[in-house]
């Protein structure tokens, strides 16, 4: 991400109580607060300072509480610009390490939602000055490229052939729990690869191979149930009694706070994508 650009704060407090409480369930759902705090040096919570490495250059997590040096002055034009097309108040482009592509497919109601939590959250000043932290112009001409190339379908609309339950999961899937982040294997720009939706990858975070999460019975999870993948998204475990380690373990962090019914809705979703034969580097370990 690059800075955020901010001014005068409005006052907190003002956001209406229930729209800031559904806002809670999405930013705690999507982990808002693990990457914008800054944890390791004790800081304050949504205040950023969080340091990513990224391929392109090492960044910092901005400041989203409402203070001047954070979102303060931001209207909600300046937020959804931001959430659904990675570009800040200034102009100036975030790097997809800030996921904006998934969050791109926020309903609209969802997004109010978040922004009246983050104006209810107590200011805190802490100015993250990314941009001085930003790659070399090549990894930032890439990036940028790669953003121009990312297939933006705009807010997430329900499939009136699949029941709510399957809708459900498959929103959460592509907004605010971002599977594809991760889990889609991508081209050298950074662009998600046809035809692989979920089907893992050699390259994930931190250069670790992240595992094919489509139904394939052989590289996959197809013999896991939907009560395997809702507990994993509940606990960490796996059904062969193992538990998810690095990033996964930072999003299960996340995913813990979804509903008993929202982990649902994302296992019956899973087990309806296309099943991919993935490479041996993207195998899943089998149950038993």
């Amino acid at each position: 991400m690059l800075a955020l650009v901010a001014a005068a704060p409005r006052p907190a407090g003002a956001a209406d109580p229930e729209a800031a409480a559904r806002g809670a369930y999405i930013a705690a759902s999507a982990g808002c607060e693990e990457c914008h705090t800054d944890m390791k040096n004790g800081g304050r919570p949504f205040a950023g300072g969080r340091k990513f490495e990224t391929r392109f250059g090492a960044v910092s997590s901005p400041n989203l509480t409402p203070d001047a040096t954070g979102l303060g002055r931001w209207s909600a034009a300046d937020f959804g610009r931001a959430m659904r097309w990675g570009i800040a108040p200034d102009d100036s482009h975030y790097q997809t390490l800030f996921p904006f592509p998934f969050y791109n497919r926020l309903t609209d109601a969802d997004l109010a939602d978040l922004k009246a939590f983050l104006d209810n959250l107590a200011p805190v000043s802490r100015r993250n000055d990314s941009a001085v932290e930003r790659s070399v112009s090549f990894g930032r001409t890439r990036n940028a490229l790669g953003v121009a190339a990312q297939p933006f379908r705009g807010p997430w609309t329900p499939d009136p052939a699949r029941d709510a339950v399957w809708n459900r999961g498959n929103y959460l899937v592509a907004s605010i729990g971002r599977c594809g982040d991760c889990h889609t294997p991508r081209d050298a720009l950074g662009i998600p690869v046809p035809g692989h939706f979920l089907a893992g990858t050699r390259a994930g975070p931190d250069g670790k191979k992240v595992p094919n999460i489509t139904p394939d019975p052989q590289t996959g999870i197809g013999d896991w149930s939907e009560d395997d993948i809702a507990a994993l998204l509940q606990t960490g475990q796996t059904p062969d009694f193992d538990f998810v380690g690095g990033s996964m373990a930072e999003i299960v962090k996340s995913t813990a706070h979804l509903t008993d019914a929202d982990r649902h809705a994302i296992s019956v979703y899973l087990r309806t994508i296309p099943a991919i034969l993935a490479t041996p580097a993207r195998i899943i370990p089998k149950k038993g």
